[in-house]
């Protein structure tokens, strides 16, 4: 931008270098008119000033017509591709092709949906779209919004319900909890009783280092109570934690599946009505109609939507 100069180009009127084009694709003032929609009186007017701008007649009278100067054509060969590009720039959405595009996403996440979602998402981007790369940032539903708010990630997957101003939010899929534990450790069957799962310790993943959860709520409401031996922000120590230690942990189901073929784990339903919650993805309004964030949220919904308990409980 350093070789563009302001001053020269204020003199400029681009809607003449328009009426320059079309007399010359013409021929005539009033077709010209025509095509612009103006009156000849207007279109006589720009030719003036073209011809003052320029300090060349542009177009002589013949008999077949407005014949342009050499001057003229000089100009009007070399402002079509400009215009042409212009045009393109202005009023063409740029064209995302995953299968040749090179692009980075940023995504924002916890680590339990990373766990769950990405394995699967990667393997499909990697085979159809090898130029697209994934950034994962660790995220919690007390920051989501805002990160996509401040755009520091394109999309957030989140349970979060509430979303700062300017942020689409799209509920896409809906997930229950179950309760795992390591065969190792605790010799139990499906389906557990409540006396099993409040006797035994519990694992609790909180992203702000409560020692209860909505759980400990439900649980009060039936006049019991359950003790929470270790709590941390991170799902991701679980599965190493349930095999040293005799003790329960209550996680969102889509982990059961894969912490029962890489850990050995098993699980059963909580024995209490606990609400299922939604996944959504939230991503900046202001990009509705970017070409290549609509492609990554199409993905991430066919991903999202087709998982499934991989098995009744145990």
């Amino acid at each position: 931008m350093d070789s563009i100069r302001e001053n020269d180009l204020n003199r400029v009127d681009l809607n003449l270098l328009i009426v320059l084009l079309v007399l010359h694709r013409e021929g005539s003032v009033s077709r010209a008119a025509s095509k612009l929609h103006l009156g000849q009186p207007a279109v006589s007017g720009a030719l003036a000033r073209l011809r003052e701008m320029f300090n060349d007649p542009l177009f002589v009278r013949t008999a077949k017509g407005m014949a342009p100067t050499p001057r003229a054509q000089d100009l009007v060969t070399a402002l079509l591709p400009v215009m042409d590009q212009m045009q393109q720039v202005i009023f063409q959405r740029p064209v995302f092709t995953p299968e040749q595009d090179q692009h980075t996403f940023r995504l924002g996440m916890s680590d339990w949906v990373e766990r769950w979602l990405m394995p699967g998402m990667m393997a499909d981007i990697a085979q159809m779209a090898p130029g697209i790369r994934l950034q994962v940032t660790v995220s919690d539903p007390f920051q989501d919004g805002e990160k996509v708010q401040q755009d520091k990630v394109d999309v957030a997957i989140s349970v979060v319900e509430q979303v700062p101003a300017g942020v689409e939010r799209e509920v896409i899929t809906q997930m229950g909890f179950c309760t795992m534990w390591h065969p190792l450790q605790l010799s139990l069957t499906s389906p557990l009783s409540l006396d099993v799962y409040t006797e035994i310790d519990h694992l609790l993943v909180s992203y702000r280092g409560a020692s209860s959860s909505s759980i400990d709520l439900i649980l009060a409401d039936c006049g019991r109570k359950r003790e929470v031996r270790y709590v941390t922000p991170n799902f991701s120590s679980l599965p190493l934690m349930l095999r040293q230690i005799p003790a329960l942990a209550t996680v969102p189901q889509g982990l059961a599946e894969g912490w029962v073929a890489d850990y050995g784990l098993q699980f059963a339903d909580v024995p209490l009505e606990v609400p299922a919650f939604t996944l959504s993805l939230l991503w900046n309004k202001r990009r509705n109609n970017d070409e290549a964030l609509r492609w990554l949220l199409e993905k991430l919904r066919a991903r999202m939507q087709g998982w499934e308990m991989f098995s009744e409980c145990v």
